[in-house]
């Protein structure tokens, strides 16, 4: 919320950043400058997780236009010295339960709290999407940002376009989420573990779960095991640290991938109406395709 005294906000782990006065220079992990831009506000800087490397992975960035964004770069490369060096006056992080600010190495988020106020936003599997994209949305608008009414628009027809197009194929096909790690090996994700695909089955449609075993969010398989569990719709990682779909040519793979549509997921995602909207529309294509 936005105050004549002053700034504040009160984030996912109960802390509240003041500030003297609105931020306007924000550094932000990718997901939450993507999510804030789609939203009207823009960040001075982005950074990575260990997962990213020397430049911003296009996947995770949305519509974010990089060319007036620094991209502070990621895991290893990132201190306290390089995510100040923007000179930011708010900071938003994102963290997947427990209040650790995902992407920074525990004492470097020590040091930088010290340094200027962070907002954390928690997208873990505890939250639903919904809440997770007002969060959002509550922080963008006391930034000074606001959500477009068409994106909601947009979101809210996609949803009923999807609800159709599930009702429509009440026997499948089923749709898996994975994100390859070469020819030996992929992961599968656990439905009830990611917001998105929980929405996807709220919506109707039919999710293929891995066999229970390690693994909380993941399930490692061979391609054998991918097969065997007979997608008829595949949501493939497209993020740079997977392996492209397309170059997998296991002999199981192969023979099931003809049968198969595939459809671009980030599992970071944009926690945005629009960036949602879009989803969804990629998600009911393939099955209407389908049909």
């Amino acid at each position: 919320m936005a105050e004549q005294s002053g700034w504040s906000f009160e984030d996912d782990r109960g802390r509240v950043a003041v500030a003297d006065r609105r931020p306007s220079r924000v550094l932000a992990y990718t997901q939450a400058g993507a999510t804030l831009w789609d939203h009207g506000v823009r960040c001075e800087g982005i950074f990575g997780s260990g997962h990213d490397g020397a430049a911003p992975d296009r996947a995770k960035t949305g519509d974010l236009p990089l060319d007036g964004v620094d991209y502070r770069g990621a895991g290893d490369d990132l201190d306290t010295d390089t995510l100040l060096r923007g000179r930011p006056d708010l900071v938003v992080a994102v963290s997947y339960g427990h209040g650790q600010l995902y992407g920074l190495d525990p004492d470097t988020a020590e040091h930088l709290e010290e340094s200027v106020p962070v907002v954390v936003i928690d997208v873990g599997q505890a939250r639903t999407l919904d809440h997770v994209t007002e969060r959002f949305a509550g922080l963008a608008r006391a930034l000074g940002g606001s959500t477009p009414p068409d994106a909601v628009r947009d979101l809210e027809a996609a949803r009923a376009r999807l609800r159709a197009a599930a009702r429509a194929l009440p026997e499948g096909p089923r749709v898996l989420a994975l994100s390859p790690a070469g020819q030996e090996q992929a992961y599968a994700a656990r439905p009830r573990m990611w917001p998105e695909l929980r929405v996807l089955a709220e919506l109707g449609a039919a999710l293929a779960a891995p066999p229970e075993g390690a693994g909380v969010n993941w399930a490692t398989l061979d391609w054998d095991g991918v097969a065997a569990l007979e997608p008829g719709i595949v949501l493939a990682d497209v993020r740079t640290n997977a392996v492209p779909l397309a170059e997998i040519a296991v002999p199981a793979w192969l023979a099931a991938a003809g049968r198969v549509r595939t459809v671009p997921w980030n599992p970071e995602p944009v926690c945005s109406p629009r960036a949602h909207a879009r989803f969804l529309g990629l998600v009911a294509d393939a099955l209407e395709q389908a049909g």
